[in-house]
């Protein structure tokens, strides 16, 4: 069970902040979503809370990110681009920050590749990277207690690459 204040990772909204419970008419935790412009309290059951998961420790996410030069690229492929964009969002709705991480390295390639070869590259492709830059930014960032602006300069300084 999640305590108040602690950071936690939700499915749909990323990290979140537990800000209370309320028993009434089922138990849920009162969640705030960090990160957002608006954030809007949000209620989750507790008896669903095998689906939140813990934000990385510090160590943790000096680890992730002293490994992003060295991790390998994820090689999925569907038959569109449609399948592949949904395929990709849900692992990094329910995947790790490390899964995250991976999915920007691997659309950051998939982007240079394309550009490479003078085409413009999908859409969907700019709307994985961002939507998973930005899952992992926010997750660093609270593990590493700064801001996500020096999470960037971190990274960039320690990796020699960007996370966006």
């Amino acid at each position: 069970m999640y305590s108040i204040g602690d950071y936690i990772v939700h499915p749909g909204q990323g990290v979140c902040r537990v800000e209370g419970f309320v028993e009434e008419p089922q138990a849920s935790y009162q969640l705030l979503p960090v990160g957002m412009r608006h954030p809007t309290r949000i209620r989750f059951p507790v008896t669903n809370a095998h689906k939140l998961r813990p934000v990385l420790t510090h160590e943790e996410a000096m680890e992730l990110i002293d490994e992003y030069p060295t991790m390998q690229v994820d090689s999925y492929t569907d038959r569109s681009n449609a399948l592949e964009e949904e395929h990709f969002r849900q692992e990094i709705r329910q995947g790790t920050c490390r899964d995250s991480m991976r999915i920007v390295k691997t659309f950051r390639l998939r982007i240079a590749e394309t550009k490479a070869r003078n085409k413009k590259p999908p859409v969907a492709y700019e709307r994985i990277l961002k939507q998973a830059s930005q899952r992992s930014l926010e997750e660093l960032s609270i593990a590493l207690e700064m801001p996500v602006d020096d999470v960037k300069t971190l990274f960039e300084q320690r990796s020699d690459e960007s996370l966006n």
